[in-house]
């Protein structure tokens, strides 16, 4: 009898926990399209994002090209102006700096190459590139100042 009675309370309450348990099919096609709805919406975003991260790596680019394109032009022009200095030194001397300026020359030349064939990648590798170019170009600069110091004294 107790085992009956026990039965029969806990039969309504399983089936009290299952029905309020289970969904319709419903309300499962409706989670469903709402999960939808955010996928696509994130898809979306992040498309949008991806655009914008484009376009200002472009003008970036372009703003990068332009100012180094300038100081290659401003390296060209002092390289120019101080093979007009050496004309007058003498013989060994300028031997020496015309043998040092051509170097300075190739690797300039390498680089305004370098930065007119850079073709733009993903952000990490353009962050890789305009380190790298900026350093030679730095490099480059100093030699140039080492040079022409040399030259004064």
């Amino acid at each position: 009898m107790k085992k009956t009675i026990l039965t029969l309370a806990i039969t309504p309450f399983v089936l009290g926990l299952l029905l309020i348990g289970c969904k319709t099919s419903n309300e499962k096609i409706e989670n469903a399209e709402d999960k939808l709805k955010d996928a696509t919406e994130n898809v979306q975003e992040a498309r949008q994002d991806l655009i914008e991260t484009r376009l200002d790596s472009a003008a970036d680019y372009r703003q990068f090209k332009a100012e180094y394109d300038q100081r290659i032009m401003d390296q060209e022009k002092s390289i120019a102006e101080f093979k007009v200095r050496i004309a007058t030194e003498k013989k060994e001397n300028k031997a020496k700096y015309e043998k040092d300026l051509a170097k300075l020359e190739r690797k300039q030349t390498d680089l305004k190459k370098k930065l007119a064939d850079y073709k733009q990648e993903s952000n990490d590798k353009w962050s890789v590139f305009k380190e790298e170019f900026i350093h030679d170009m730095d490099e480059i600069g100093q030699s140039f100042k080492d040079l022409t110091v040399k030259n004064v004294k």
